[in-house]
């Protein structure tokens, strides 16, 4: 039978496809990973990855693993949470997803309030897009998320965290950064815009839509990007403008100026706790009194 190490193993490297980069993250030599994969093979008799000098690819096995491998130790992280908790008494551990974006905005209240009032209680934090943290919450390995848009679900509640505006992230040479007071959205047809991916930032995608299609604007989307980090990295390189939540202004970037955006509405950014009815973690109940 594989072992969770062949299993952390194998995920590593599936992520990174490169062996020492896997190796770095796992915080250990490349030979004993080779080891690691080379065993998992062998007791599952098929082939995970494609290795050449040059490159590392994951076989159509080796995809179809991954989902599984990933289950297996989220599972096998569920199941250490709950040793802890029972172990811990009162103190317990709650598992709270975020978004990327998140963490520049509510995330730190709620951390603060977690030190604050649960001092003893461990805070095991899993970034994750929102897709992911509903999947999570409902299997029972994640207690807490933080996500956009409220999610529907009979086992789900859910509560309103922040609501923020959006502002434009401009390059800071951009003929718009010398418009005086807040921009229009009709300020941005026709320009090279980078935007939020339909799959994994789906509501960030589907607001900004909504937004420009009841303005009749059609901007010109040049690169479709996750993580508001990543959209701003382009931005500073002048690949084009965007629209980011106004938490976002914490990332300094010397490239880049923010301006504000008059809006039909104006904080249209929705930030929400959710968890499962069910759950009967005791900690996490604490936390949202303390919230």
């Amino acid at each position: 039978m594989f072992t969770l190490t062949q299993l952390t193993s194998f995920v590593a490297v599936a992520e990174e496809l490169h062996f020492t980069r896997a190796a770095e993250r796992l915080q250990m030599t490349q030979p004993p990973l080779s080891r690691q994969i080379q065993l998992l093979e062998n007791e599952l008799r098929v082939r995970l990855l494609d290795r050449t000098n040059r490159s590392v690819r994951l076989t159509p096995a080796g995809r179809a693993f991954l989902n599984e491998a990933r289950r297996m130790l989220r599972q096998a992280e569920h199941a250490t949470l709950a040793v802890r908790q029972v172990s811990a008494g009162e103190a317990g551990a709650i598992a709270i997803g975020f978004t990327a974006a998140g963490a520049y905005s509510a995330l730190g209240t709620l951390l603060d309030t977690a030190g604050a009032s649960m001092p003893r209680t461990e805070i095991v934090l899993r970034e994750m897009v929102t897709r992911d943290q509903l999947e999570a919450i409902t299997a029972g390995s994640l207690d807490l998320g933080m996500v956009r848009p409220a999610p529907i679900g009979s086992d789900l509640e859910s509560r309103p965290a922040t609501r923020e505006g959006l502002l434009a992230a401009l390059p800071t040479d951009h003929p718009l950064t010398a418009r005086e007071g807040a921009l229009r959205v009709e300020d941005f047809d026709g320009q090279d815009m980078l935007m939020y991916s339909p799959v994994e930032s789906r509501y960030f995608h589907e607001l900004l839509i909504s937004i420009f299609r009841a303005a009749q604007v059609t901007p010109v989307f040049t690169q479709y990007l996750s993580q508001v980090h990543s959209i701003l990295a382009l931005v500073n390189t002048g690949w084009g403008v965007a629209l980011v939540p106004e938490a976002a202004a914490q990332m300094r970037f010397a490239g880049i100026t923010f301006k504000p955006v008059s809006l039909p509405t104006p904080q249209p950014v929705e930030l929400n706790l959710v968890w499962r009815k069910s759950n009967d973690n005791p900690a996490l109940h604490t936390l949202l009194r303390h919230l």
